[in-house]
């Protein structure tokens, strides 16, 4: 078995039984599509494993030393890189959960600036699609009610994959949808560090 595979028959069973936020679709159906959007800016199959299991840390309570166990030390920084630590309420935290995952972006090299857009691009086509069909009301699904929270949050991702992967598909895909899900919200330097829920 490709390790790609192992990969992804490891991240269908942690999410098993899981929920998009606000849907009935399985939850699988993310991961699967980040791996896939990685699959056309990379060949590397470490990266491509990560994509895949990007969220089994954050969602899925597995750790880090099980992964770098089962599928070497790599995939498991990747996916570290990719996990935002929960800590607190998390609609009071959301602003320091998405600096730290900026952060992680400016810091990281091009395997963590793939998995980041690819993820970002993956949740992107879903807030765009759920946006056209509900409206304002879409953000009322998410910890962070505010809309101009998440215009800053993917302006600034896209924004920092630019120099690494600006010529690709899949980044001017994401400007795309930022562009058609946040028009007319003002441009926001940097939130304040307390967010309402």
């Amino acid at each position: 078995m490709t390790l790609v595979s192992d990969a992804m028959i490891f991240a269908a069973c942690a999410h098993d039984g899981m929920l998009r936020k606000g849907t009935n679709l399985p939850y699988i159906l993310h991961p699967a599509e980040v791996a896939a959007i990685a699959a056309t800016l990379t060949d590397d199959e470490e990266v491509l494993a990560a994509a895949a299991l990007h969220d089994v840390m954050e969602d899925c309570g597995v750790s880090e030393q099980a992964l770098s166990e089962r599928f070497g030390e790599r995939v498991a920084y990747l996916v570290r890189c990719e996990t935002q630590d929960a800590f607190g309420d998390p609609n009071s935290t959301w602003d320091m959960r998405k600096r730290r995952a900026i952060e992680q972006i400016a810091r990281g090299d091009r395997a963590v600036k793939i998995i980041a857009l690819s993820d970002k691009l993956s949740n992107m086509r879903a807030i765009h699609r759920d946006f056209d069909r509900y409206g304002e009301r879409l953000f009322c699904r998410f910890h962070q009610h505010d809309k101009r929270r998440h215009a800053w949050y993917y302006r600034s991702c896209a924004a920092l994959l630019r120099a690494e992967l600006g010529q690709t598909d899949a980044w001017r895909e994401l400007c795309a949808h930022v562009e058609h899900v946040f028009a007319g919200v003002p441009e926001e330097a940097d939130p304040p560090a307390v967010c309402a829920g």
